[in-house]
């Protein structure tokens, strides 16, 4: 249903910034090892915010870029797997500090393909719900959950939120929804996981610890990602009826660049300008990379109205998820 029409994009991020020679104070490692392994040379982590903070900042933004008042707004998505509590969801919370009480709000627990499963979830909100407009979120503290003494996880995550708000309102829509392929393989969800929290009722033995550190075979990983994201790639971009040389640019979850290198590769294409990277400032910021990276493509004037946008997400789960939007 083309219905999906974005109005405005925003980011915020934490202000402490996190160099790989910081890191290399505390762990056995070095800028070197971190960049050729990652392309990552920085990141920001939460010190006094919070992932509602984050989130929160980016939807006031929103909100003063297109002038909308906090009562027009219908839905609040959050992207998120790092929320500051289990109860309320991290959408509550925005939704209760932007006083936007006719908003419906909730949380999407999918990983870092969180953002393109929120997409995917909005349009299917606004195609049955004429003249409405909504604010998804991808936001993360993930720096809270990190073990600070492994190195192969340590160095890759970092703290940030990326939003946008979208309308189907006709007067004010310029741009489509194309199409979105989302896909699970929970027969591999074990290679890469977080927040393990155990059963200590009095009804167990009560021996049971939680492990709540992010675990990664990034191996694993790895080879998933460079194998499931084409296919993503390449469906969606069949179901909208395009090629990929129509697609301007691919904005892909910012996990690893030699993962993003490895997609272009397999799609037979150049890795150049229409695969941005920013994960060199900000690591991998799971469900919030992809809004970070449009927000400051939008920002820059690189994204135009009516270039066509492939956004790309995958990670826990195992997940992928790829819409095809025109902006």
């Amino acid at each position: 249903m083309s219905t999906f029409s974005i109005m405005a994009t925003a980011k915020a991020v934490p202000d402490r910034v996190v160099t790989n020679d910081d890191l290399a104070q505390i762990m056995d490692t070095s800028d070197e090892w971190i960049s050729r392994r990652t392309g990552i040379k920085r990141r920001h982590v939460v010190t006094d915010e919070t992932n509602t903070s984050l989130a929160t900042n980016v939807a006031k933004q929103l909100l003063a870029k297109t002038h909308v008042s906090p009562e027009a707004i219908d839905f609040i998505i959050v992207a998120t797997m790092s929320g500051d509590q289990l109860m309320p969801s991290t959408a509550a919370a925005v939704q209760g500090q932007l006083k936007a009480g006719h908003a419906l709000a909730f949380d999407i627990s999918a990983a870092c393909s969180g953002f393109s499963y929120g997409l995917d979830v909005m349009n299917a909100l606004l195609a049955t719900h004429p003249d409405s407009t909504g604010i998804l979120i991808g936001s993360e503290a993930l720096s809270k959950l990190i073990d600070w003494h492994d190195r192969t996880t340590a160095v890759l995550f970092g703290d940030g939120a990326g939003g946008l708000l979208v309308t189907n309102r006709s007067v004010d829509a310029q741009g489509q929804f194309l199409s979105g392929q989302l896909d699970t393989y929970g027969a591999d969800g074990d290679s890469l996981t977080m927040g393990k929290i155990a059963n200590r009722s009095p009804f167990t033995d009560g021996q049971a610890q939680s492990d709540l550190p992010l675990h990664m075979d990034g191996h694993r990983v790895f080879d998933f990602a460079i194998r499931r994201v084409p296919e993503s790639i390449q469906n969606a971009v069949a179901q909208a009826g395009l090629k990929l040389s129509d697609v301007d640019f691919f904005i892909l979850h910012q996990a690893n660049q030699r993962i993003v290198k490895s997609v272009a590769r397999k799609l037979k294409l150049p890795f150049d300008d229409r695969f941005p990277i920013n994960i060199d400032e900000y690591g991998n910021t799971s469900a919030a990379s992809e809004a970070i990276l449009l927000a400051e493509l939008v920002a820059a004037g690189k994204v135009k109205r009516g270039d066509i946008l492939v956004m790309a997400g995958f990670g826990g789960g195992l997940t992928t998820g790829t819409v095809v939007i025109k902006y």
